[in-house]
């Protein structure tokens, strides 16, 4: 039996649909990240994932037991299922500790005591415990709201663009404290983005929605090598189409500059960065401008370069 099966899923807002028959299972512990631009549909999933939204069909399941929509529940959501935002959601007037406490104010306070600290270590916030949210930085306030809904140990815990208010700094930061904390924990986390690069950073095995649809699913070098739609292929990187051939592109990086034989272009701008210049080239044949890797940096603007490339590289793309 799956632990955690969603079964058809759609629905619409306003004859607009938001999901449609989208199907995943999950086995316990399963990490997986969801990404898809804005109105994809992430957010609407996550939300009739944890019961919060009534869906117009399919079923949601947890370890054998469905999960029962707001239509169906009189009082909606499950505590074995905690959604994330990222606005963090504290309660300004109390401590780090007393907003960790606060989903177990019926628990044994002996049992509250002991949770409070365990978390407070593995979040690394045992320094801002008697600190105010407004006195923490984005980073520690969103732990500090993961550690809260972590309190009652939920088995899935479900993350909705938890990272978009922070700077990249702190981004970069958090993900690699939680991925590492969240898969010692062994508990279902399904996280969802529109930032393909915060995806890769926190999980391996990435699911790619558009327009409430499964447009493909697998690992970071599946997904980059063998994309199946345009759309997941510029997930990863711009694409170059060749001229007088149809729907066959290459990527920055698999084009090589040579100074004769090839496709004829020339350079008309470039952008330094980190491991590479960037260069925009402007081909003769039709006047289509190619983006181009230039690790060697030794390219500039108004040089005549040749492009080149090997067969297998080419990716055949449809819409």
């Amino acid at each position: 039996m799956t632990f955690y099966s969603l079964k058809k899923l759609s629905k619409s807002y306003q004859n607009k649909s938001a999901l449609h028959q989208f199907s995943l299972e999950l086995e316990e512990g399963e990490f997986i990240s969801i990404v898809g631009e804005s109105g994809s549909g992430k957010s609407t999933l996550l939300r009739i994932m944890a019961g919060l939204e009534i869906q117009d069909e399919g079923e949601v399941w947890l370890n054998g037991n469905q999960i029962l929509n707001p239509k169906k529940k009189l009082v909606a959501g499950y505590d074995e299922i905690k959604l994330i935002h990222q606005d963090y959601q504290l309660y300004p007037n109390s401590t780090v500790a007393e907003n960790i406490a606060r989903p177990l104010l019926h628990y044994e306070k002996e049992y509250t005591k002991s949770r409070v600290e365990t978390l407070l270590r593995q979040f690394g916030l045992l320094d801002f415990r008697d600190r105010f949210p407004r006195q923490l930085s984005g980073g520690q306030q969103q732990k500090v709201a993961i550690a809260t809904a972590l309190a009652i140990e939920p088995e899935v815990l479900l993350l909705d663009e938890p990272f978009s208010s922070l700077d990249t700094i702190q981004k970069h930061q958090l993900i690699s404290e939680l991925g590492d904390l969240l898969k010692a924990m062994d508990t279902t986390v399904v996280f969802v983005t529109h930032d393909l690069d915060d995806a890769l950073r926190l999980t391996d095995q990435v699911l790619i929605l558009q327009k409430g649809k499964t447009i493909q699913k697998g690992n970071s070098q599946e997904l980059c090598e063998g994309p199946k739609t345009r759309y997941v292929a510029r997930l990863f990187s711009p694409i170059n189409l060749i001229p007088d051939r149809i729907n066959s592109f290459l990527r920055p990086n698999d084009v090589k500059i040579r100074t004769k034989g090839g496709l004829l272009g020339h350079v008309i701008d470039f952008r330094y960065l980190v491991h590479y210049n960037s260069l925009r080239i402007k081909l003769k044949n039709g006047g289509e401008i190619w983006e181009v890797d230039d690790p060697s940096r030794k390219y500039q603007i108004g040089d005549r370069v040749y492009l080149q490339w090997d067969e297998e590289k080419v990716m055949v793309l449809k819409g």
